[in-house]
């Protein structure tokens, strides 16, 4: 059986001990890979940069991805992603603080598979997180060679 990854791209460093956290409790933590910015998104999924070696390595199951970040914007990640033959049908979940409606309806727009308020309490933030990362990798069953 493969195992399955999920790419988390999140610069608040705070919102990842947490996000790993909740991943860790539902025994996920070990199949997620983290990145700091919308370039280095790009550079692990493409295979680019500091992450070249991966130029042929598997897909993850799905791309947690934060809209406001460094260097590339989330929303921009989610356009090179949907543009592209590889990733277009990569599982992205936005995961944000934004709660502008603007915001969920351009996600939506790009393409993304979901949209997700990272909510305030840990509690609440935890269990959110503990259920995607369940659903991409446990239950989610996506089409053949995505």
């Amino acid at each position: 059986m493969k195992i399955k990854t999920i790419l988390l791209v999140e610069d608040n460093r705070q919102d990842e001990k947490l996000i790993l956290r909740a991943l860790h409790k539902v025994n996920l933590v070990n199949q997620v890979q983290v990145v700091r910015d919308g370039q280095q998104a790009l550079d692990y999924l493409f295979g680019q940069g500091e992450f070249a070696d991966r130029a042929e390595a598997a897909l993850p199951a799905a791309v947690l991805l934060d809209i406001n970040l460094p260097r590339v914007s989330g929303l921009d990640v989610l356009a090179q992603l949907r543009a592209n033959p590889r990733t277009k049908l990569l599982p992205v979940v936005i995961l944000t603080s934004s709660d502008e409606e603007r915001d969920r309806l351009r996600c939506y727009q790009e393409g993304a598979n979901s949209f997700v308020r990272k909510p305030l309490d840990f509690t609440e933030l935890a269990e959110t997180v503990a259920r995607l990362g369940v659903y991409w990798v446990a239950v989610n069953e996506p089409p053949e060679g995505a």
